[in-house]
């Protein structure tokens, strides 16, 4: 009702300007037919009434035309010429006197009234005016319709619904996170064969959430599940559902599983659900209330009174810390996946399925690459390949080859390439800098062992010492803390040493917050100080969270003077021992900046070659507890 009553408010506003703009058009076309004539009249005047009848009388005209409705008469002279225009003569009321006279005197004379010509042109210029306002209202009316349908509609769900999805990916094109594979085939499983599991009492789980860093696999995830279901799959973000009015996400969430009933058995994919499933009550002033209307309709649509039999909510999320608990119960989410970042064995099948398409060259290895790149997503790892084949292209190359992997690799981790360093006292500096890095993460048995060291620069940085830390290793000790610590400071330690205190630069300024948060970590997390083992700090939760109003410190001040008494401590033995090693290997280190000035980058084999051979050591030695 509400609707149809607008529609026609806005239908009699239209009808009314449409009236007023034709009534507007009819005067000032009136007006310019009864100004034209009088302007014409005064420029081409030349003879009175008197003088026409006298001209009569002397047989001087030779035709007149009366045009009674104007009350003029178009006089034609005997001495015009043919191509000459008639001469106007304005008449009076009655004109028996002219017209005597010119039958009199045997003149050619005709009545032809204007009135006529006069109503055919204004009706034509009517209609010019008419037709493009009654198109233009036609096209006002329909936008209001459209705009009447879109407010009805909404509240409807924006979600992308597939009778049967094809997005062109299976299982086969997943690889790396083989458990979460392992976990989702068996609720396709469920989609495809349920009578296998509810014959002995199992009920297919209602909802899976998926939770990974950015570039695990979550989506692709979900698209091999849908490719590989065959059911209708709905999909859809969960920014779509809240709008700046009230109610509309829940009734999104409403008309969602509306659908998805009626199509059951079928799967609702909701990508980026924290951005609806964020914990209630949560921040300054009791949170969003719209938001919080639609988590509490999600809720009760995933497990409430009436159920969703036959329908599968898959979601996924970075961000599992700040879901509300209802939502994460068993019965809503009744399972949890962990896609993690790939080892050593996923990354090389990851290489494998994006290395289909590419050209490589015979001499390169997907394992060396996999082993080259701990840490890497399933994202990065499709990255460093797509930027190699584009470097190989630029170069004109016809295949993959290890200097575009290593070029694409360094390229990802640090940034693109900048103009190399010229030789001044600057490049010298920053090459001790970063032989400090290497040499003594080379010297120390529990650092993980050195990839490269360059000073060619990338991003922000001038230089840069590359390691590869050993990924087998889930758990990392004292010992190896401390050896980052000690490496980390080499390059301040290298400065001091070479240029002296008064010579050293803001280069380490990276280095000393890792340095200080290493430390502090040590202290207050991992209990590894005097102070025993106690867990100091923990997580806070910010105010936007939901917890408390003002974070609270957990031990006295103290207990807080000695944690920063402790940090110190851990900082100045390592750079007293960074300091003393480098000392002591002064020959090698000055040996290697001369190198590394010359050939700007030294890998990982060669450097460690150099320092066994000048410090008589194996590589057997130096790569103890590797």
């Amino acid at each position: 009702m509400k609707g149809s009553r607008k529609q026609a408010l806005v239908q009699r506003s239209a009808s009314g300007l449409v009236t007023g703009a034709i009534a507007a058009s009819w005067l000032i076309l009136q007006s310019m037919l009864v100004a034209t004539p009088v302007i014409a009249q005064e420029q081409r005047d030349s003879l009175t009434y008197g003088e026409l009848l006298e001209k009569i009388e002397t047989g001087e005209v030779t035709k007149i035309e009366l045009d009674p409705a104007q009350k003029k008469a178009l006089v034609q002279l005997d001495d015009q010429e043919p191509d000459e225009p008639p001469q106007e003569v304005m008449l009076l009321e009655q004109n028996p006197e002219l017209t005597e006279r010119a039958l009199a005197n045997d003149v050619d004379l005709e009545v032809r009234s204007s009135a006529e010509s006069t109503a055919a042109v204004g009706l034509l210029a009517n209609l010019l005016w008419i037709v493009p306002l009654m198109f233009l209202m036609l096209l006002f009316l329909r936008r209001s319709a459209n705009t009447s349908n879109q407010a009805l509609n909404f509240g409807k769900s924006r979600a992308r619904f597939q009778m049967e999805a094809k997005t062109g990916i299976t299982f086969n094109d997943v690889a790396g996170i083989d458990e979460a594979k392992e976990e989702l085939q068996e609720v396709v499983t469920f989609l495809k064969q349920p009578e296998r599991f509810t014959a002995i009492g199992a009920r297919i789980p209602k909802g899976v959430l998926l939770v990974g860093s950015p570039g695990t696999g979550k989506t692709l995830l979900a698209k091999a599940i849908a490719g590989e279901a065959g059911v209708p799959f709905f999909s859809i973000s969960g920014s779509e559902f809240v709008e700046m009015f009230v109610g509309v996400g829940a009734s999104r969430v409403r008309d969602l599983f509306k659908k998805a009933k009626e199509n059951a058995p079928c799967l609702i994919f909701i990508d980026e659900i924290d951005a609806v499933g964020r914990q209630r009550g949560a921040g300054i002033g009791g949170g969003n209330d719209e938001r919080e209307q639609t988590l509490n309709q999600l809720l009760t649509e995933m497990d409430g009174f009436e159920g969703n039999t036959g329908v599968i909510i898959i979601a996924a999320t970075n961000r599992p810390d700040v879901l509300d608990s209802a939502l994460l119960r068993p019965g809503r989410f009744d399972r949890q996946v962990m896609v993690d970042a790939p080892d050593l064995k996923g990354r090389l099948e990851i290489l494998k399925v994006h290395a289909r398409n590419k050209k490589l060259a015979s001499t390169v290895s997907l394992e060396a690459i996999a082993r080259r790149t701990p840490g890497f997503t399933g994202a990065d790892l499709a990255n460093l390949l797509n930027e190699a084949a584009i470097l190989t292209a630029r170069r004109r190359k016809d295949a993959i080859t290890i200097l575009e992997i290593d070029d694409a690799v360094d390229r990802v981790v640090a940034g693109m390439e900048g103009t190399p360093l010229v030789d001044s006292k600057n490049k010298r500096l920053i090459a001790y800098h970063e032989v400090g890095h290497a040499l003594l993460a080379t010297l120390l048995k529990d650092h993980d062992p050195l990839q490269k060291v360059t000073l060619i620069p990338r991003g922000q940085a001038q230089g840069l010492t590359w390691f590869t830390p050993n990924e087998e290793q889930g758990l990392i000790s004292r010992s190896q803390i401390k050896a980052r610590i000690t490496a980390t400071l080499g390059g301040r330690a290298a400065e001091d040493i070479v240029f002296g205190k008064g010579e050293v630069t803001t280069g380490a300024g990276h280095d000393l917050q890792q340095v200080t948060n290493l430390a502090r970590q040590m202290v207050t997390k991992f209990g590894m100080s005097d102070l025993g083992p106690l867990s100091l700090e923990s997580q806070n939760n910010e105010v936007f969270l939901g917890r408390d109003w003002m974070t609270r410190s957990e031990y006295s001040e103290e207990i807080a003077a000695r944690i920063d008494t402790q940090v110190r401590e851990i900082v100045s033995h390592c750079y007293q021992q960074a300091l003393r090693l480098l000392q002591e290997n002064r020959p090698i280190m000055d040996r290697l900046v001369d190198l590394l000035s010359e050939q700007e980058t030294i890998e990982g084999e060669q450097f460690r070659q150099i320092v066994a051979k000048d410090t008589q050591l194996s590589e057997q030695e130096l790569a103890v507890s590797r």
